[in-house]
């Protein structure tokens, strides 16, 4: 049977194989610990999926589409501020905002674009 071929590293300017479904090699996992924790491990539990649910039946419309004048129901809590583990203001009610997918996606890969690694 034949093996998926090997992928390089995801970690920039790094071209280390890695087995394919694997994003970074060993020398670049530890520079990467949030793209490597499992989502529970991360703080979205049970706990955050039913205060998520209780968030989005308050706040049924998206907040960035509301201010274009657009009606879009959101799917998706957003820290304003990111957490980065910090617990209290991950569980901050008044950090959250509800979003569309779209928006969300948009804000994080906005926000999250640049982040400085330290080594």
């Amino acid at each position: 049977m034949p093996f998926k071929p090997k992928v390089p590293c995801r970690h920039p300017g790094c071209a280390a194989l890695v087995p394919s479904g694997t994003k970074y090699c060993e020398a670049h996992k530890r520079v990467h610990p949030e793209e490597i924790r499992s989502p529970a491990a991360r703080g979205y539990t049970a706990a955050w999926r039913k205060a998520r649910k209780e968030f989005l039946q308050a706040h049924p419309l998206c907040e960035e589409c509301l201010k274009q004048g657009r009606y879009t129901k959101a799917t998706d809590v957003d820290h304003v501020k990111a957490h980065r583990g910090d617990e209290s203001l991950f569980w901050d009610r008044s950090n959250w905002r509800s979003l569309c997918h779209s928006c969300h996606s948009k804000k994080t890969a906005r926000e999250d674009r640049w982040i400085e690694y330290k080594y």
